[in-house]
């Protein structure tokens, strides 16, 4: 499970041209879902993002949780972060996870979120998402979680053979 991480004073989801969630000050959270990907990453990610310390405290300095700002989190699904780009100039989809697999387990994440007291709203999986945000800072990582039945190239996911 791959997830992109930017901070945010807002951002939105729009669907055929109307908006279906918004946040203010806050995270927006791309998912990506890798085949083999269980509960236990979608668990390691949710605590991790919840206490991801990237919000500025009073001295200026990343020390503050979304959960420590009274943050939301806008967590919206995206195959494409599972994309391999190692060869040619098409990415390759080979390690994504299959949407009926992938679908729960985006959920579940979100609900794990949840879990850790953070307001969560959504995206609409598998729909033709428009995302507006104000990127604050500019502040964004990337957290991974392979699965640990194969270990994986940390530079192309690819697993090692």
């Amino acid at each position: 499970m791959r997830l992109l991480i930017q901070r945010v004073k807002e951002a939105a989801v729009a669907v055929d041209g109307k908006q279906v969630s918004a946040i203010k000050q806050g995270l927006l959270v791309f998912v990506g879902v890798f085949k083999g990907d269980t509960k236990a990453e979608a668990d390691h990610l949710a605590r991790k993002c919840a206490a991801l310390r990237i919000f500025e405290d009073a001295d200026g300095k990343m020390n503050l949780s979304v959960k420590d700002i009274n943050g939301s989190v806008l967590a919206v699904s995206q195959f494409t972060l599972a994309g391999d780009t190692s060869r040619g100039n098409r990415p390759g989809f080979d390690y994504a996870a299959r949407p009926d697999l992938a679908e729960p387990l985006y959920e579940y994440f979100c609900r794990r979120l949840r879990e850790e007291s953070l307001e969560v709203k959504t995206g609409i999986f598998r729909a033709d998402m428009q995302v507006s945000l104000i990127n604050d800072g500019p502040v964004t990582f990337v957290l991974d979680r392979m699965p640990q039945t194969e270990p994986r190239n940390h530079l192309s996911d690819k697993p090692l053979k």
